[in-house]
């Protein structure tokens, strides 16, 4: 189900410009926007989400207006926000149930095999009469995916996912989200690179309320292809010293040392070997340039 979102702005009341001019073209696939934090990503979830409305622009969800036919598109919209509430001495067999009722599937029989199929799905199956308080987080979050799934919408949106999730409760709820793309469009939103690289056919890129790349990850590697160079220096000094004269895009640790990357189109100098590009490097460079300007 395709998604427009054309000439998005939104000026919150303390003069933040969440959103500049935000125009985005989403396909029938899982779609990566990422950005650090405070980039504008959550407002423009809400708005799609029919949350808040824009100052100015428009969304269109398969030829349906969402910012003036809100009713209409929450019937077919599921949402994952980065905080959501829960009762907490609830089970989540319980909750789904009275979840599914304000999703208006009223007869029961339907409700309790709708409910059953998602907390399987969710792998919950085993733990769907403990009460949502006892949840670890990857556990709320694939909750949280089985309540946006009732109903069967056809656009899911989930804002920063796997924040604060371990590494194995992270691989787990990726792999849920990559199983359900394969029938609806998602719509990622997170700060986190690798969401983004092992999840999404389609991406862009957004900071200070503003559309920095767009496309698809390979295309964005394959721009900056034989541009990056590492390096490893072995002091503070000698990164202070770099830093001062080229653009550095990322730093990493290596076994306590600095691992430098930088982009240009010939070695930057004695030291310096290629090195293969990143998302990660994509990214980098795209904040780098935009806050340059």
């Amino acid at each position: 189900m395709p998604l427009t979102i054309s000439g998005l702005s939104k000026t919150y009341p303390n003069g933040v410009k969440a959103l500049r001019n935000v125009s985005l073209t989403i396909g029938n696939t899982m779609f990566g926007l990422l950005g650090p934090n405070g980039a504008g990503k959550s407002t423009l979830m809400r708005t799609v989400a029919t949350l808040q409305d824009p100052d100015a622009g428009s969304v269109d969800l398969d030829g349906l207006d969402v910012l003036a036919r809100k009713t209409e598109v929450r019937k077919i919209l599921g949402y994952l926000p980065q905080e959501f509430g829960v009762y907490p001495r609830i089970s989540a067999q319980d909750m789904l149930l009275h979840l599914a009722v304000m999703k208006g599937i009223t007869k029961s029989g339907e409700r309790k095999e709708v409910v059953d199929a998602l907390l399987r799905q969710t792998n919950l199956w085993e733990v769907r009469k403990k009460s949502l308080a006892t949840y670890s987080g990857g556990m709320k979050q694939r909750f949280g995916i089985a309540q946006a799934l009732l109903g069967k919408p056809k656009l899911i949106i989930v804002d920063e996912p796997t924040a604060g999730l371990d590494p194995a409760e992270r691989n787990r709820f990726l792999n849920l989200l990559s199983s359900i793309a394969a029938d609806v469009t998602v719509i990622l939103s997170t700060h986190i690179v690798e969401d983004v690289r092992e999840l999404c056919p389609r991406m862009a890129i957004i900071a200070n309320g503003s559309v920095l790349v767009e496309g698809s990850p390979a295309e964005a590697l394959e721009a900056i292809r034989g541009k990056i160079w590492s390096r490893v220096v072995s002091s503070d000094d000698e990164l202070r010293a770099l830093e001062g004269s080229m653009q550095i895009i990322s730093t990493h640790l290596i076994g306590g040392q600095h691992e430098v990357r930088v982009h240009a189109d010939a070695s930057p100098g004695d030291g310096f070997r290629p090195s293969d590009s990143e998302l990660e490097d994509v990214y980098f460079l795209s904040l780098a340039r935009h806050s340059n300007n």
